[in-house]
């Protein structure tokens, strides 16, 4: 136990390490590691939306999912499986997209803002943490998606297969590719840079199964607190990495791409953390399993890009000036989805 609870450890601080750097390498402020933003900036790569300023392939994406893919072949747990409850995944996963990009930031990018001195994001993260505690409410009911089958190795390809086709659209055909020229988009580490971090997070977080909703669901639930120390390290090692760099900014106000809409901002973490601990895990944790196999997070994963997609399409997405009308409207519609889903899957059970 003590080995898992330091592996943990270790892949928070590596992670947080990872923020800072990519942050400094180029990536934009208190946004180095965002999986929801890189989702969402692959999105308008790939035309999905036409929103100009957060258009790109992010190579991190590609690294995670490939290493964590490698770490499953080498100790040989990757495994093709799925089928359990594929269409609700597609939909809860747009909705916590939905949820992300109205707080401007997946968990991971909450707790880099945290790290920043963004006291926005600790907002968030009582709205994220209220969230969870819904979720096990259901768990501890009996909640299910029902079980998943063995898919073989071809379906648990997928997803690493669709990163391997975006590294080669990046690097071989940019031009079929759109690229932001200004906004948050057009800020990057160098590709290289961004694969090769990618690539140590990916297996470290599948190694360590690192979970930014995890660990609070696992301490509610029971009183486990191994991966809630891999969320502390996270944070203490951007506050660390900020405070060297001279990028600690403490306050509510200009702090890069957030906004101060308090109640706003605790219902999108809210909304991410329920339909998190419902999925299984946080879209960190999501990629980490499609790149183990996992149909049914591949299929969580393409549901959140087209979250993103429509988060830009039908001004649902938050801006530094605060979130839009859409926006809230799709918030409240997606906790009615979020409510039907759970306590549905309870009576099923029952």
């Amino acid at each position: 136990m003590k080995k898992v609870n330091w592996l943990v450890v270790a892949a928070g601080l590596v992670v947080g390490a990872a923020a800072v750097l990519l942050t400094a390498l180029g990536n934009p402020g208190n946004m180095g590691f965002c999986i929801a933003c890189f989702l969402r900036d692959t999105s308008g790569a790939l035309g999905l939306h036409s929103a100009g300023m957060v258009q790109y392939i992010r190579p991190e994406i590609i690294g995670i999912v490939l290493g964590s893919l490698i770490a499953a072949l080498g100790f040989k747990e990757f495994k093709g499986r799925g089928g359990s409850s594929p269409a609700l995944r597609f939909v809860l996963g747009m909705f916590v997209m939905i949820g992300a990009l109205m707080f401007l930031g997946c968990p991971l990018r909450m707790m880099i803002r945290i790290g920043g001195g963004d006291l926005n994001a600790i907002v968030g993260l009582v709205g994220f943490v209220a969230g969870i505690f819904i979720g096990t409410l259901f768990l501890k009911k009996g909640f299910t998606m029902k079980r998943a089958y063995n898919l073989g190795t071809l379906e648990g390809s997928v997803m690493p297969a669709i990163v391997v086709a975006l590294l080669i659209l990046l690097i071989a055909a940019p031009s079929f590719i759109h690229f932001s020229t200004e906004g948050p988009g057009s800020k990057h580490a160098p590709l290289i840079a961004s694969l090769v971090v990618g690539l140590i997070v990916g297996g470290l977080a599948q190694r360590s199964r690192l979970c930014t909703v995890g660990g609070i669901r696992d301490a509610m639930m029971f009183k486990d607190f191994k991966l809630l120390y891999g969320f502390i390290a996270v944070i203490i090692a951007v506050i660390i990495g900020n405070l060297i760099t001279g990028n600690f900014n403490l306050g509510f106000e200009g702090q890069p791409v957030a906004h101060t809409d308090g109640l706003w901002n605790a219902l999108g973490m809210a909304l991410v953390g329920w339909g998190s601990v419902l999925l299984g895990g946080c879209p960190l944790r999501q990629l980490i399993l499609a790149g183990e196999g996992s149909a049914d997070s591949t299929i969580t994963v393409l549901g959140m890009m087209v979250g993103a997609a429509l988060c830009h399409n039908f001004g649902l997405a938050s801006s530094a000036n605060g979130p839009t009308q859409n926006g809230m409207i799709a918030v409240v519609i997606g906790f009615v989805v979020v409510a039907i889903v759970s306590f549905r899957n309870v009576a099923k059970e029952a």
